[in-house]
């Protein structure tokens, strides 16, 4: 077999080219963005993953890894793979089983100095309002009917059951709505696995997080965003469809490996399963798809109006005088019908996103530490237009897998390492703790490095924890 690491060459010092030239059967180069450092934490078989989808039909060049890159089911989980829109495929896998895993990033006029007497009543506070864990149930009960306008509508529906706002929807991606979306391709077990979970944070890397802003690297575009010094107080939420969305992934696996026999699509790993995009499976897929989106952005706000409640008890005041507003909402694990320039010429693609985030110009990115670390607030570049079809990374990603974080870290240690740094975590069970160790993690400081220098997002703000749910 070839070892596709040692074929890499450097572009830059935050770029590296896959020619298709190194392997038979690859139909455009492949491309890893990242330092020589982040490069060397990325396995070889995740660029044995990009060339594989460089093979797939109406693949447009290049198929992209982010820093955080690591091996995923069939395209590794942090990277980019866009499709023409006629010729091309769509992939539930290449978009991933936690559909719109997002993060709603909130920001408030408190300072640490505001809340240090009450950080552990905010926490705890926040850890009995938010549902979290595997199973986790929220206090919603949706009717059938109810949830297929969820699924419609996403934060329309927020706004009309006063979970949301106007200025929600207007930071939210999409604002918070994805237009093509059609209950009727949802299953009746998916719909049956989402009626219980709206509101919850459920489990894994899912995370509440308290934050103080540790460093401004761009004081004027932070200050446009309503981030205005040091020591503010934000709050993250990272969580997805829940099992709504996983149920849409799988249900769809399932129709699109029978789609590669119908219609005589050459795989090299079965993992690529997909169906050409103008097809009756193809666009089946993408309507429910946007449907499972339109639930998470849905999942997130009402959990977004808990917290406000949360933070209006624990200070006394309404949530508004607090200034608890969104700063931005954005979406990971998603597929987006898009323009983009390639060789000069406009053309119309769908752009997997699998662990990667959009990074326009001008938008917020907002990308996630592992527990204990810093997250980073950036914004989107031209170039990455140019670059990576208007994509960043999304977080640190892992290092380790869950089983191996769980054999090898217990979560009461590092509950008492996070105390002794200054961090009041939650979690349902020490092992939700040991599984989500920062040390399962990449440095996502280096993460930042290399989006940063390579103009594909420029960093705007550094936060740190100060508090944590953990699901």
């Amino acid at each position: 077999m070839i070892i596709m690491k040692e074929k890499l060459e450097r572009i830059d010092s935050f770029q590296w080219r896959l020619p298709k030239a190194v392997r038979p059967g690859m139909r455009v180069d492949a491309k890893v963005i990242a330092s020589a450092r982040m490069l060397d934490a990325i396995e070889e078989e995740a660029v044995q993953q990009l060339t594989n989808v460089a093979m797939l039909p109406g693949v447009v060049s290049p198929v992209i890894a982010m820093p955080d890159a690591h091996w995923g089911y069939g395209l590794p989980v942090g990277s980019v793979a866009a499709f023409d829109a006629d010729e091309g495929i769509i992939s539930a896998g290449l978009c991933g089983f936690d559909i719109n895993c997002g993060i709603n990033l909130i920001r408030t006029n408190l300072t640490v100095d505001d809340i240090r007497e009450r950080k552990k009543e905010i926490i705890d506070t926040l850890f009995r309002k938010v549902p979290v864990g595997v199973g986790a149930k929220g206090t919603l009960r949706l009717s059938r009917a109810e949830l297929d306008e969820v699924l419609t509508s996403g934060l329309a529906w927020a706004k009309k059951e006063g979970y949301a706002t106007d200025d929600d929807l207007a930071h939210t991606e999409e604002g918070g709505r994805m237009a093509g979306a059609d209950p009727s391709m949802v299953s009746d077990l998916a719909k049956e696995r989402g009626l219980p979970q709206l509101g919850t944070l459920g489990a894994g890397n899912h995370f509440l997080e308290l934050q103080a802003v540790d460093s401004l690297y761009d004081p004027a575009q932070a200050e446009a965003w309503g981030i205005a010094k040091e020591g503010q107080v934000m709050i993250m939420l990272h969580c997805g469809s829940r099992g709504l969305g996983h149920q849409v992934a799988t249900d769809y696996l399932k129709v699109q490996e029978r789609a590669v026999q119908k219609y005589g699509i050459t795989l090299p790993d079965k993992q690529l399963a997909c169906a050409p995009v103008q097809s009756e499976e193809g666009q089946r897929f993408f309507a429910a798809m946007q449907a499972a989106v339109n639930f998470s952005f849905a999942n997130r706000q009402v959990m977004t109006s808990w917290i406000r409640e949360s933070f209006a008890k624990v200070f006394d005041s309404p949530w508004e005088e607090l200034d608890l507003s969104t700063v931005y909402g954005i979406c990971h694990n998603v597929i987006k019908h898009e323009e983009h320039t390639v060789d000069g010429e406009k053309r119309k693609l769908y752009v997997h996103r699998k662990g990667a985030t959009r990074s326009f110009p001008k938008t917020p990115v907002i990308i996630a530490g592992s527990m204990g670390t810093s997250s980073h607030l950036l914004v989107g570049t031209e170039e990455a237009m140019r670059t990576s079809f208007g994509s960043s990374a999304h977080g640190a990603g892992r290092a380790m897998s869950r089983h191996a974080a769980i054999a090898s870290f217990r979560g009461d240690m590092i509950a008492k390492e996070l105390e002794r740094r200054g961090i009041i975590s939650r979690a349902p069970s020490p092992k939700s703790l040991a599984e989500e160790a920062p040390e399962a993690y990449k440095d996502v400081d280096e993460v930042i490095a290399s989006v940063h220098g390579a103009g594909i997002s420029r960093k705007v703000a550094r936060l740190v924890p100060v508090g944590v749910v953990k699901g």
